[in-house]
């Protein structure tokens, strides 16, 4: 019996992981090329995703005063255009949705986005966000390539109307960059941090050679030797 129920489950599993290859392989999706060293771009992906993600989707892992310093924002800037609530600076950045708005408008609670750069990528949140197209059928009168049937709104739509699609373009691109900043925010300091390491490490072996060169000399030509 035993064996036959871990037949049963591996059969499952690998049902569910070729259904979810198969799914993943028929997007193919579009290259974000984000960069979280620009820092204008974080700072308007930041200020995108409040004005319009937050309102639904929740980043709980980062707090307000943290971006404000890894992004140069000052705090009356975080306060003035980040903060809508009650909440403090030093505050999680939480949904200002309840959990039962949530259930009545979407059938479900929107997801929390700390994470979702390392869980899908960045290709994937740049794609799914340019990805919204008009269907009647829905709810909210739009359907998504990368996620049929998706509750989400094209919250975005406002932007892909009066900008163009090169400016549009950018602005997914800086909140998707944002939201890589978040799943990751040490990513910033290891990133400044390698280039000084690899610098120093360079000198370093420059410095060695050199120290290398010098003490072989004896070595080659022989203390009881005159070089040539």
């Amino acid at each position: 019996m035993k064996k036959i129920l871990n037949t049963v489950t591996a059969t499952l599993v690998g049902t569910v992981i070729s259904f979810n290859v198969f799914a993943v392989a028929s997007v193919e999706l579009d290259q974000a090329n984000t960069d979280i060293t620009d820092k204008k771009s974080l700072q308007n992906g930041a200020r995108l995703f409040m004005n319009y993600c937050a309102g639904c989707h929740s980043i709980k892992f980062m707090r307000y005063n943290r971006i404000g310093k890894d992004l140069d924002i000052a705090d009356e800037d975080i306060e003035k255009n980040f903060i809508f609530g009650n909440e403090k600076i030093g505050s999680p950045i939480t949904s200002a949705m309840s959990v039962e708005g949530a259930a009545k408008w979407f059938g479900t609670t929107p997801p929390d986005l700390s994470l979702v750069s390392r869980s899908k990528g960045v290709d994937w949140i740049y794609t799914y966000l340019r990805g919204f197209y008009k269907d009647e059928e829905r709810i909210f009168g739009v359907n998504n390539h990368v996620l049929e049937n998706a509750s989400m709104p094209d919250v975005l739509w406002s932007l892909k109307q009066n900008k163009s699609s090169e400016a549009f373009d950018q602005d997914v691109r800086d909140i998707t960059n944002f939201l890589d900043y978040v799943g990751e925010p040490a990513k910033l300091i290891r990133t400044e941090l390698g280039y000084k390491v690899l610098g120093f490490l360079f000198i370093l072996f420059i410095l060695s050679y050199l120290l290398k060169k010098e003490y072989w000399k004896d070595v080659k030509y022989g203390k009881w030797r005159a070089k040539d």
